[in-house]
């Protein structure tokens, strides 16, 4: 199979979709890897590293989606992008169909087969290929709220962890997933008082055995969710219902009853967020302000950590990668039920319910 590998255009993306040792892995089995000219530069690796590892650089990415049966992706598609899309091509990305139309139905009508990441599941019904990047997305969510709760940034001018003799930062998290789990940890590190809130009790049972003591577990309800964003410095939309839009926890009006200066980071944002406010911002204008609230809605958090993330990823990527090219998308769906519900879009149809009813548009299973 011939693979291609794009370099990102999304604004502040420098992930890569294959390290050198994939495109070496691929090329030892047989495969033609294309990698286009400096793909690999924003996480540390030079187009050599590639040559090296069997891989040909070629120049554009016109070349790469022209000659390519599978492209492997990090970020979805740009509208540039999705004009270079053909029939019958794999897609290999995220593509967080659900809370963008016009994505959703220009990769269905470029007739390619879009697997994605985050809608693959393994044999326990977890999402193996989202769960890398949802870790260092609620990382980073504590990260870039404590930037931004500081008064320069025009937040409340918070320190999360306190000092002694002042009291912490108040952390109210929605969503006990991996985000969640992730964001609590760090939180908990600083010294915050954090308040997970779900909807599974048994999740949050076991949150309650595991999280150090300034962490606290809350059943989720609106009447609860409004009674928290009182006294919340921070809240971390840490929300998922995998191929759908995040249902939205947090109303414009429930924002008058925050305190002046706190900070919401929408993680959701690119599954259409938890917050009826949130939009997608970008790393060089992440913030705005609505009702006094700064929101960070970053689409794409662990592309600033490039490094760090395309190691993440395609640690869980590549074996799929893998098997994608040694037996085909049809073949290797077959034998991985939890693949086959990765396909999204196939011959000019939506494959996935949930992005279908997304937008009410018409839904028909993969053909495998």
């Amino acid at each position: 199979m011939i693979v291609g590998v794009p370099k990102e255009i999304k604004s502040d993306e420098y992930r890569v979709g294959l390290l050198p040792v994939g495109a070496e892995m691929l090329t030892r089995a047989g495969h033609t890897v294309l990698v286009e000219a400096g793909a690999g530069s924003g996480s540390g690796f030079p187009d050599e590293d590639y040559t090296e590892a069997g891989a040909k650089v070629v120049p554009t990415a016109e070349e790469v989606y022209g000659e390519s049966q599978m492209v492997i992706k990090v970020k979805e598609p740009l509208p540039q992008e999705i004009a270079l899309l053909r029939r019958e091509q794999v897609a290999f990305t995220f593509f967080h169909f659900a809370a963008d139309r016009a994505l959703t139905e220009g990769v269905r009508d470029s007739g390619c087969v879009a697997i994605a990441y985050e809608t693959i599941e393994d044999a326990q019904g977890r999402l193996p290929l989202l769960t890398p990047m949802s870790e260092v997305a609620g990382k980073m969510s504590i990260q870039e709220g404590a930037k931004f709760l500081e008064r320069p940034q025009e937040g409340r001018g918070i320190l999360l962890g306190g000092v002694p003799g002042v009291e912490p930062g108040e952390v109210m998290i929605l969503g006990g997933g991996v985000v969640g789990t992730s964001a609590a940890k760090v939180a908990a590190g600083m010294g915050a008082n954090v308040t997970i809130m779900d909807i599974d009790l048994d999740r949050l049972r076991y949150l309650d055995d595991v999280m150090p003591a300034n962490v606290n577990v809350v059943f989720s309800d609106p009447h609860t969710v409004r009674r928290f964003l009182e006294t919340a410095d921070l809240v971390v939309g840490a929300v998922l219902i995998p191929g759908a839009r995040c249902p939205m926890l947090v109303r414009r009006g429930d924002l008058k009853l925050m305190k002046s200066g706190a900070v919401i980071v929408d993680v959701g944002v690119d599954q259409g967020g938890c917050c009826e406010t949130t939009r997608p911002t970008t790393h060089g204008d992440p913030v705005y302000v609505v009702e006094g609230v700064l929101h960070y809605g970053v689409a794409n958090m662990p592309g600033a950590v490039g490094r760090t993330s395309t190691y993440a990823l395609t640690n869980a990527t590549l074996p799929y990668a893998l098997r994608l090219a040694d037996l085909g998308y049809v073949a290797a769906c077959k034998a991985d039920p939890g693949l086959a519900r990765g396909i999204n879009t196939q011959d000019g149809r939506i494959t996935h319910q949930s992005v279908a009813e997304a937008f009410d548009l018409p839904y028909q299973p993969a053909r495998l």
